[in-house]
């Protein structure tokens, strides 16, 4: 089992519906939840409605500021985080940190964007 979770926004394409164009997805192991509890971003990439007050998917600024903090966290202190690894080998440290980044960098480039996820 796994997280999907993507960026997209809504382009009026002249059709009857807005189109929704996908500017980025990722995808990553449920055996990274500890540690992504852990280091503060569960929510964020799990549960990213949970930002919001009334329970609807946020815009990519929004976690901007908790991801930076979890990727700060990650990388100040691997040995702790690598003690939370999953003992299969499906969900480590040194695939947790570049998916962050990249949803990190993402939501920089397309802050504007809504996430959705698919758990």
């Amino acid at each position: 089992m796994s997280l999907d979770i993507w960026l997209s926004i809504k382009v009026d394409t002249g059709g009857d519906e807005p189109y929704d164009l996908e500017l980025f997805s990722g995808n990553i192991t449920h055996n990274l939840t500890l540690m992504a509890s852990k280091a503060g971003i569960y929510d964020s990439l799990w549960h990213p409605y949970n930002l919001t007050d009334d329970g609807s998917f946020p815009h990519a600024r929004e976690l901007i500021v908790p991801l930076e903090k979890g990727l700060k966290k990650l990388k100040e202190n691997p040995g702790h985080y690598r003690r939370f690894n999953s003992s299969t080998g499906w969900g480590v440290y040194e695939d947790f940190v570049p998916f962050v980044e990249r949803v990190l960098n993402s939501c920089k480039e397309h802050p504007k964007a809504i996430v959705r996820n698919s758990i």
